[in-house]
């Protein structure tokens, strides 16, 4: 079984070299599905990561969470926290950690009922295990919110064999590409 490590640089390589027109197309086939489930649907929240270095795009889901009038919220990381916060726009955003966008300081911090969270990964197996980017963010966010809906989507070179799991981990509900829905079988 390859480490954490490995499986990080061989999919983090392997999204460098994807072609931008096929990240666009895959994406909107990605949100396309996400958007179409009841959880989606029923959702009065969705917290929702903000893409970066061809990341699955996450505007098409921001715009139909928008257009569903769903409150959205994005991540802003604080020291070694993962704090959400509302925005109704990408006007909302500025850089931050990393370089990624973020929340501006001074956003209401975003409710908690009735949420569908969309998180991101490096790599993930046909279990829903995932690798992250290492920082433990999303797992420590989520051990604190199990009741949340957690989506995760990928492209399907994604997807590895398997992904070495530590006890703090926590899995998707779903993982989504653009080929196909993984659920707990």
């Amino acid at each position: 079984m390859e480490t954490k490590q490995a499986i990080r640089k061989e999919i983090l390589r392997r999204r460098r070299e994807a072609d931008p027109e096929k990240i666009i197309t895959d994406s909107s086939k990605i949100c396309q599905t996400l958007c179409s489930l009841d959880a989606f649907k029923k959702s009065q929240w969705v917290y929702l990561y903000i893409d970066c270095k061809k990341e699955v795009m996450t505007g098409e889901i921001m715009a139909e969470a928008l257009r569903c009038k769903k409150r959205i919220a994005a991540p802003k990381v604080i020291g070694s926290d993962m704090i959400f916060y509302e925005i109704t726009s990408e006007q909302d955003l500025e850089p931050g950690y990393f370089g990624i966008r973020e929340p501006r300081e001074g956003l209401a911090v975003a409710g908690t009922d009735s949420v569908f969270l969309v998180m991101p990964g490096v790599a993930f197996d046909r279990h829903r295990h995932r690798t992250g980017y290492g920082g433990g963010f999303y797992d420590r966010y989520l051990s604190t919110h199990p009741d949340f809906y957690k989506a995760a989507v990928a492209f399907e070179f994604q997807m590895v064999e398997e992904v070495p799991t530590e006890p703090t981990d926590i899995c998707p509900d779903i993982v989504i590409t653009e080929n196909r829905i993984y659920l707990l079988s």
